[in-house]
């Protein structure tokens, strides 16, 4: 989970503060050690930190704040606004050219995921009504272009490739095929090397003469920490970056990279990966990752993953049954797959406010090995044995069990926890039902 170890440490550090009634300059100095201690073992550049801290420590001595009736809530808020503003103040969208097609260059290193990212970009792109192109102008990198022809595929989007060409022809030639085949966005995925050298950036500043891009995002690796901030800076001093996409956030527990590298290279993070899943690219709000590293959750990431993944009209005839008491297990499985499909689970319970600090007491309770468990119950049982569970028998539950690969008690054990979610899921659609004849939204419930 990204960034957790930093989350425990700056949260334990902000609930000794937030405890105080009164809090002393000394107080505001003691904390502040301890958050640079804090930042320096999750990676993040010294630099970054000692400004941050300071800037952190100067508001937090003001007057306001020292003699303020809740002064650790305002000190709490002045490290969320600095986190916020470290990481770029504010969401960095992409630069669409006002004469179709918007060109894209996707650049770095090799072994940071560009080629997946691409196709990434190009999913999240077409959600947002665009029709993109991949182009291969990775050339050297064995099945390079194969690779870019099966992602395009799974995502829908055509992939423009000339062999092993000329990577500046290649480009040419996509951006004339986007338009007679009414493509608005061309993403190169450009060729990279092992490391930084000359051949590698004159082939793409030969790229970026050619073209032209609206954008040039570096595609690199989180996990490798500060060395992700000097490869940002490299190719942002050859290049002139707009901005960067970070892969593989979910895996690094300490987040150095995505604090450091705004401030030290001035390009915004506009997206980061978080996932092996062809959806799993999201874009960077600082404000957002603030809240979440802070332990405040993230609604609304949360709502908007819910938006995306859970049909209109399905929800509506689910709240009905729910009302009705008729929503049954079949409904339960559906409501089930619908939120796995929103991503990890743990994930989605750390966006909600202050359940983080929790999960680490609840990894028994959020085992997604159990949700396997309550699948292949659920999908063992008849269609009958589904909408009526009151059926189920000693001899049907043997069975179940059986097909299932799990044991009777895990059974009843399910049926009791759907009873009784049943029996909760009606109150709580009753209570906001009539809260939203006052006029207030009325909330659907997924699961």
């Amino acid at each position: 989970m990204a960034f957790e170890g930093l989350s425990d440490r700056l949260q334990d550090i902000l609930k000794k503060i937030r405890g105080k009634g009164k809090i002393t300059e000394e107080d505001v100095k003691v904390a502040m050690r301890e958050v640079r201690m804090a930042l320096l073992e999750a990676d993040v550049n010294f630099k970054v930190v000692k400004d941050f801290t300071n800037k952190v420590r100067e508001r937090a001595v003001g007057k306001e704040v020292l003699q303020s009736l809740t002064p650790g809530q305002q000190i709490v808020k002045i490290v969320h606004d600095e986190m916020t503003q470290l990481m770029g103040g504010s969401e960095s969208k992409l630069q669409m050219s006002t004469r179709p097609p918007t060109v894209i260059m996707a650049v770095g290193l090799q072994g940071a995921g560009k080629t997946t990212t691409v196709a990434k970009l190009a999913k999240n792109l077409i959600k947002s009504g665009r029709r993109p192109l991949l182009a291969a102008c990775d050339i050297y990198r064995p099945a390079a272009i194969k690779q870019l022809q099966v992602l395009g595929e799974q995502v829908g989007v055509p992939v423009f490739s000339m062999g092993q060409g000329d990577p500046v022809n290649i480009a040419k030639g996509a951006v004339e095929y986007s338009k007679t085949n009414n493509r608005d966005v061309i993403i190169l995925d450009t060729a990279g090397r092992l490391h930084i050298n000359e051949e590698l950036m004159d082939e793409l500043l030969q790229l970026k003469a050619a073209v032209n891009p609206e954008e040039i995002l570096l595609v690199v690796d989180a996990m490798t920490g500060q060395d992700a901030v000097n490869i940002a800076e490299s190719f942002n001093e050859k290049l002139g970056l707009t901005g960067i996409i970070l892969t593989k956030l979910d895996g690094d527990t300490r987040g150095g990279a995505a604090l450091s590298v705004k401030a030290v290279t001035g390009c915004p993070i506009k997206f980061v990966g978080v996932g092996e899943k062809i959806d799993a690219l999201e874009t960077f709000y600082p404000d957002r990752m603030a809240s979440r590293i802070l332990g405040m959750g993230d609604i609304l990431s949360l709502v908007e993953k819910a938006q995306a993944n859970f049909d209109e009209k399905k929800a509506k005839e689910m709240q009905q049954k729910i009302r009705s008491q008729e929503f049954t297990l079949e409904d339960f499985l559906d409501q089930m797959q619908q939120v796995k499909s929103m991503g990890p689970l743990e994930d989605l319970l750390g966006m909600i406010p202050g359940m983080g600090k929790q999960l680490k007491g609840m990894k028994g309770e959020i085992d997604e090995k159990e949700l396997l468990h309550v699948e292949a119950i659920i999908k063992s049982m008849t269609m009958a044995e589904r909408r009526d569970p009151a059926i189920l028998n000693g001899s049907r539950k043997k069975r179940i069990a059986r097909g299932s690969g799990t044991r009777v008690q895990e059974v009843n054990r399910l049926l009791k926890q759907f009873e009784e979610t049943k029996k909760m899921m009606k109150q709580l659609t009753d209570m906001t039902g009539k809260k939203g004849k006052k006029g207030m939204p009325s909330i659907k419930f997924p699961f």
